[in-house]
């Protein structure tokens, strides 16, 4: 393997700055998208935003065949292109069936490029350099998440298309990608790196702690953004613009976390994995039962913590277990994982949630149930760790 060059992390740590955007960029347009596809069925418009995920879950598991063609660069380059003109493509188009053909094959391109953003750091960096190098890349992928949210509602108040041009921020990706990755092959055509490549039941029985974990970790952080602002809307005097604010703090909370999670979990070892399913747990329980604004603050303030801690300690985790080999075996499986998490998310728990107990903080309910879950699932799988 090639000496790692100074710059390299920075290109790798530039492609978490773009998955998070595939649904959540146009999130604030998707009102004024609505009203501009007013003779559209409402379901159909809202696919603008979850399509793309399951695309994602497809690709994912599919990742590793990728790499049995295509080396590292031009994986990443082939994804991150497709992104950007994907991703952008709607800006020119005024049919619905067209940009969610366009937000399907956006889906495609981040399945290729988020196992790379993780898997590459493993494959390039010691383990001792996971922990901080996992926690920068969840805070690149939550900066992105704020910084696109943001830059697509502005454009959004132009006209409902120009929201898509958020995604050209992916020329910055591209352009590290290009000038610092290197281009090495993963696996060979034939034998997957001179192995035979495990199947799909034994990389999720080797690697199920993490793969189960991401996905109770994503469901449990979907409910925050499914209900919120419903919630909120509906139990406070607070006004919408108030609501985004508190919102996009959490992403900000969470991104701070991400740049201190490496000397977090030096000195919390033994503790930090059971910080994201208890403060997951205690977020949703006093906004089940309380809707006060400190009440609302403070739960957000929580939830980004959680958010901020259980993704890089899961990615962290699975990657050292997985070695050099993370790329190809575990890291597809926890970005399918994670987005399987996000799309089940308002299926299981909130509609669920609605139909086991009474009154708007339902889904709250139920998410304290799930988090439980979630704890006793790290209690159980990492025990002897």
């Amino acid at each position: 393997m090639i000496k790692v060059p100074k710059t390299l992390s920075a290109a790798i740590l530039s492609m978490s700055l773009l998955t998070v955007m595939a649904g959540a960029a146009i999130a604030p347009a998707l009102g004024i998208i609505k009203s501009h596809f007013a003779d559209t069925a409402p379901l159909i418009v809202q696919l603008i935003i979850s399509l793309p995920a399951l695309f994602i879950i497809i690709t994912n598991l599919a990742f590793s065949a990728l790499c049995r063609f295509f080396k590292t660069k031009t994986l990443a380059i082939i994804g991150m292109v497709l992104y950007v003109v994907c991703g952008t493509m709607p800006y020119f188009l005024d049919n619905i069936w067209m940009i969610l053909l366009f937000r399907a094959l956006l889906g495609i391109s981040v399945g290729m490029i988020m196992p790379l953003s993780t898997g590459l750091l493993s494959f390039y960096f010691p383990p001792e350099k996971m922990a901080p190098l996992m926690g920068l890349s969840a805070a690149m992928n939550q900066m992105g998440g704020v910084v696109a949210t943001l830059i697509a509602g502005v454009l959004a108040t132009i006209s409902w298309n120009y929201a898509f041009l958020v995604y050209l921020l992916g020329l910055f990706a591209i352009a590290l990608v290009i000038i610092h990755l290197p281009n090495e092959r993963l696996q060979s055509p034939k034998t997957g790196g001179g192995d035979i490549e495990p199947c799909l039941s034994v990389k999720i029985k080797r690697f199920h702690p993490s793969i189960v974990g991401m996905f109770l970790c994503m469901s449990l952080f979907f409910v925050y953004p499914s209900n919120f602002a419903i919630v909120a809307e509906a139990q406070t005097s607070l006004s919408h613009n108030a609501i985004t604010i508190i919102m996009v703090a959490l992403d900000v909370v969470a991104f701070f976390v991400g740049l201190v999670f490496g000397p977090i979990m030096k000195r919390f070892r033994k503790e930090i994995k059971y910080f994201a399913p208890v403060l997951f747990i205690a977020a949703y329980a006093i906004l089940a039962f309380s809707a006060s604004i400190t009440v609302l603050l403070t739960a957000s303030f929580l939830i980004g913590i959680a958010n901020g801690v259980g993704v890089p300690y899961l990615n962290t985790i699975a990657s050292i277990k997985g070695g050099k080999d993370s790329i190809t075996t575990v890291m597809p499986l926890i970005s399918a994982s994670l987005y399987i998490g996000q799309f089940l998310s308002p299926i299981y728990i909130s509609s669920f949630g609605c139909l086991l107990f009474k009154g708007l903080t339902a889904p709250y309910i139920m998410a304290v149930v799930v988090g439980i879950i979630y704890l006793l699932q790290t209690i159980i799988t990492r025990k002897s760790q």
